[in-house]
């Protein structure tokens, strides 16, 4: 990997002062300051000799987008401040270029493995660029495909925001109006909650050795495993089942045969699916509702569920609890107390959670889609 440039982005035109002060909601503040981070691949089209050998002009269109597209997500160039506020004050956003040597893309989209994902990212997921609440990383391979690397700081975006923004992005390259202007108004949704009740977002990273395996399934074999899981079950109750839901009873399955997990009755197990709030709000709140508008819907496996006899029937219970009456409590802080002495409990070895996030519903590639670079694939750095 050679570094050819490193340059600050700023948006094309000055934040206004009326919205130099972006307020965190208590969503964005539980969040640890980690990155949301993806790469975009797009092969090179071989009987395209401008997707091959234009790599500067690409570069530089991808540069004056992503500074036309800042005006309008403000926050992003801007600087946090104290896990209270972004001061929106046009910082900007690194842009990193980088040639990609004696590595073809073709290699990487075949063996994707999440720890050499890592290096076509701007930032490690936990490393120590809270400076910055975003950077880019455009990737060139020698075939002539790229890679561009985003990432977005969970302190002030989740997953669906993530899309949101590059969606904006890709839709500002290719010439297009952005369909729906951003909102900014989660901390109205929900608001800054003070001092956490002491609880810090930076004491539930855990820097551990990690090992990140990455395990196909099919689509041949997923009908196989939802077949088999109606097979099982009774039907009537199994239609409102994902097959999300399914591969995670199975998921868990496996983990308790592999790592022999026992069951102390001092030890709590959970399975935390992460969901989006906005569709189950009343009046439902739009995709462009920018910023923490999710939570975790947690599932404790009952005694039996070694053999996912209930397991994926409980998992979407969890699931379906997280409705507009959950979300008014949320609103109110009525959970909020708890999540510190959650967070230490899982650091004392009293609570083992397994977390689940899934990205089926959202429009990946379609958003990805920046003109005429081919057939993109998106793919995922190795996360904590």
């Amino acid at each position: 990997m050679e570094l050819l440039s490193r340059t600050i982005i700023k948006p094309s035109s000055p934040t206004p002062d009326h919205l130099r002060h972006y307020q965190l909601s208590f969503t964005d503040q539980l969040c640890p300051p980690v990155y949301n981070s993806f790469v975009f691949f797009y092969p090179a089209d071989e009987a395209d000799l401008y997707t091959r050998f234009n790599s500067l002009e690409i570069s530089g269109q991808l540069r004056q987008s992503l500074s036309t597209v800042l005006t309008q997500f403000y926050p992003l160039p801007g600087r946090l401040r104290d896990n209270i506020y972004v001061d929106c004050n046009d910082g900007g956003v690194p842009f990193l270029q980088v040639r990609v040597k004696h590595c073809n893309l073709a290699h990487v989209l075949e063996n994707r493995e999440p720890g050499e994902l890592n290096k076509f990212l701007p930032f490690e997921f936990d490393g120590d660029h809270h400076e910055f609440l975003s950077g880019v990383q455009l990737n060139i391979f020698e075939c002539g495909g790229i890679g561009i690397g985003l990432c977005i700081s969970h302190k002030i975006s989740d997953i669906f925001s993530f899309f949101v923004f590059f969606k904006s992005w890709a839709a500002t390259f290719r010439g297009e109006p952005v369909l729906e202007p951003p909102q900014f108004e989660s901390a109205a949704l929900f608001p800054g909650a003070g001092n956490l009740f002491g609880y810090d977002p930076r004491n539930s990273i855990f820097k551990t050795n990690i090992v990140a395996k990455r395990f196909v399934f099919s689509k041949s074999a997923m009908e196989e495993l939802v077949a088999k899981h109606y097979k099982d079950k009774n039907t009537e109750n199994l239609q409102r089942q994902s097959p999300t839901d399914v591969l995670s009873a199975f998921l868990w399955r496996q983990i308790v045969a592999a790592t022999k997990v026992e069951r102390k009755t001092e030890t709590a197990h959970e399975l935390v699916h992460y969901m989006n709030l906005r569709p189950v709000m009343c009046p439902p709140q739009s995709e462009y509702s920018f910023g923490n508008i999710s939570w975790a819907a947690k599932t404790v496996p009952s005694e039996d569920d070694e053999g996912c006899i209930n397991l994926a029937s409980q998992i979407r219970e969890s699931i379906n609890k997280v409705d507009n009456e959950y979300v008014k409590t949320l609103r109110e802080g009525g959970v909020v107390g708890s999540v510190g002495e959650q967070i230490q409990r899982v650091a004392r070895g009293e609570v083992v959670r397994f977390t689940f996030t899934s990205l089926c519903g959202l429009p990946v590639y379609d958003q990805a889609d920046f003109g005429n670079r081919g057939e993109g694939a998106v793919d995922r750095g190795r996360h904590g």
